[in-house]
């Protein structure tokens, strides 16, 4: 979401599968980087859809932890609640296998305290199960995560794919809701965007200040340095509005705390309950669609490719979970992948 994505190479990147299609982004490099086969795996950064979204978009497998399970130290932050690395690969098994080399705790971020008791004894690699759809409870929300117009070609691989999971021995609890969903969709109304502006101004500053070399030691300073270097920094052509918008904040405030227990409460009312009460494994959803619900909650997810639309874009299907499910959603994305295995290389189609 933020100017730093958004100001210099937004339109430098190019879908390795349709040259003219979308990437995605932010960690668009990251994905584009294994899809091209450029590099085996990668790392990229999330705190709302920036994982899950451009492996959708570019047909790999991205892997959004648990916030806290691997460590943000060093990496440009936005939000404390919402910030997590995660592995990107051409197969879900590449990427379990650099999960494993990045989870832990680090006494640098102390988010990694709490989280690395989901760490299993053994690792995630244990849980490549080509069986794993076998009795999983997989949730199926139709309005609005399958209502979005990429074509009828998606709606029926879509329904391939549900009829495939449970040909594999998976439960599909169809037609489910989720409390608020309009709500938590919206930045605006959900306090998602008020809380973000905030929270980045804080945590981008004490970045900055703790750097041991660097221009720029705050927010003030990054958006003074671009409008000195306006021309470099195109900065009339893409502006630098978030960052400005962040800078006007002034803390965790009022605003900000009832904004921050307003996701809190529609996380417990919407997506704990939906997975609680349906006993679920995971929420399936296409592409990263249900990106917020899940981004709110630091909760984790995996996409994996589900095919191609009729001009050879890609699209993926997510699998999504409470915190600490890694090992149930790498069990139902790899046994899911191994089932459909449609990723294919890229055709750099213009």
């Amino acid at each position: 979401m933020l100017d730093w994505k958004e100001l210099t190479i937004k339109s430098s990147w190019q879908n390795p599968y349709v040259l003219s299609a979308t990437p995605c982004g932010s960690s668009s490099g990251s994905s584009i980087g294994v899809a091209a086969n450029l590099v085996t795996v990668s790392l990229g950064t999330e705190t709302d859809g920036s994982i899950l979204c451009p492996a959708s978009f570019n047909s790999v497998v991205g892997i959004k932890p648990t916030v806290g399970l691997t460590s943000r130290a060093g990496v440009i932050p936005v939000s404390p609640r919402q910030d997590t690395v995660g592995p990107i690969g051409k197969s879900v098994s590449d990427a379990v296998y650099v999960l494993d080399a990045i989870v832990g705790f680090d006494r640098n971020d102390d988010a990694t305290r709490d989280a690395s008791k989901y760490i299993p004894r053994r690792g995630y690699k244990q849980f490549l199960n080509a069986s794993g759809l076998n009795g999983k409870r997989l949730g199926i929300v139709r309005n609005p995560f399958f209502t979005s117009g990429r074509g009828a070609l998606l709606t029926q691989a879509y329904e391939d794919h549900f009829q495939t999971m449970r040909q594999r021995g998976a439960v599909l609890i169809d037609n489910l809701e989720i409390a608020n969903v309009d709500e938590i969709l919206n930045v605006a109304t959900s306090g998602e965007a008020a809380a973000l502006l905030a929270e980045f101004k804080l945590s981008v500053n004490t970045y900055l200040k703790d750097l041991v070399v660097s221009p720029v030691r705050s927010l003030a300073d990054v958006i003074a340095f671009n409008e000195e270097f306006s021309d470099l920094e195109m900065i009339e052509e893409y502006g630098q509005d978030i960052f400005l918008a962040a800078q006007a904040t002034n803390g965790i405030g009022e605003q900000e705390k009832a904004a921050i227990a307003n996701l809190a409460r529609l996380t417990r009312e919407g997506f704990e309950k939906l997975m609680v009460v349906n006993k679920l494994d995971a929420l399936v959803t296409p592409d990263a669609v249900a990106a917020p619900v899940l981004a709110i909650g630091g909760f984790p997810a995996i996409s994996v490719p589900a095919g191609y639309d009729d001009d050879g874009v890609p699209f993926g299907v997510t699998f999504g979970g409470l915190s600490g499910s890694e090992p149930e959603l790498i069990q139902i994305a790899f046994g899911f992948e191994q089932a459909t295995k449609v990723r294919k290389p890229p055709t750099l189609l213009p």
